[in-house]
């Protein structure tokens, strides 16, 4: 009898990193409300943030 063959990859090949974050309470707790009206997961919220945070950085010298 044939057997299948499940494929893994290691944890972190897909592009991302896990990283730790320290957040005030009450910016976890909009980030949580932002998931929750939206559908969404925390790490996807906070990613969304991120991404558009880095995108309108500015740093002054």
């Amino acid at each position: 009898m044939e057997r299948d063959t499940i494929r893994l990859s290691k944890r972190g090949d897909d592009g991302y990193k896990v990283i730790s974050v320290r957040l005030k309470e009450p910016t976890l707790k909009r980030i949580d409300e932002a998931a929750g009206k939206t559908n969404r997961s925390r790490n996807e919220i906070i990613n969304i943030i991120l991404d558009h945070g880095v995108d309108i950085l500015e740093i002054e010298e």
